[in-house]
């Protein structure tokens, strides 16, 4: 399973363990990622998900799944994500 937020894109990112000598070694910052099941208003079904908490919070903020879906690059979403997102405006055009 790949450390890759499904939704944002986000990764892992390296710096320096910086000691008190002011001694440096590499290290790795991990996104904080959660498994989560999202539900789709226009699909009435829901979807598990591997987001981070950042992602989960943006979700919520901007109206649900669909919402943000909607507004997301689809360079930044995961190959799951995007089928998600081709579904939903498919559905969404079959409605209007």
């Amino acid at each position: 399973m790949s450390r890759r937020c499904e939704l944002t894109g986000k990764g892992p990112m390296v710096g320096n363990n910086v000691s008190h000598a002011n001694n440096k070694t590499k290290r790795r910052f991990l996104p904080n990622l959660n498994d989560v099941t999202l539900i789709s208003d226009v699909l009435g079904r829901s979807f598990k998900l591997r987001i981070s908490a950042s992602a989960l919070r943006s979700v919520d903020h901007r109206g649900g799944l669909d919402a943000f879906l909607a507004k997301a690059k689809d360079t930044d979403l995961s190959d799951n994500a995007l089928k998600i997102k081709k579904d939903i405006a498919k559905a969404q055009a079959a409605t209007a």
